[in-house]
C-alpha cells in the first residue's frame, strides 16, 4: 500500500532534489522512499563506521557528473595494461 506524505522543506532544497532526481531518471518520491528505507533497515545489516572513516566523509568534493566506474576502469587499465 502507498500512502501520501506531506513534508515541509525549504524551496531551494526541493529544487535541488528535483534536479537530482530528474538527472537520474527517477521521481523525487522514489529518491525519498529509497533514502528512508536505507536509514530504517534493521541494526543487523548496518555497519558502524570507524571514527577515522567517519571523519573523512564529505572531505572529497567531486563534480555531479563524476562516473567512478569509468575512472576506476581507466586506472585499472593503466595498472594492468
Amino acid at each position: 500500500m502507498t500512502t501520501k506524505l506531506t513534508l515541509t522543506i525549504d524551496d531551494t532544497v526541493i529544487d535541488s532534489a528535483k534536479k537530482y532526481a530528474r538527472q537520474r531518471g527517477k521521481s523525487l518520491s522514489d529518491i525519498v522512499e529509497n533514502y528512508l528505507k536505507s536509514i530504517s533497515v534493521s541494526g543487523e545489516s548496518v555497519q558502524t563506521l570507524s571514527p577515522r572513516v567517519a571523519k573523512l566523509m564529505g572531505s572529497v568534493k567531486l563534480p555531479e557528473d563524476f562516473d567512478y566506474k569509468k575512472e576506476l576502469g581507466k586506472v585499472l587499465k593503466e595498472k594492468h595494461g
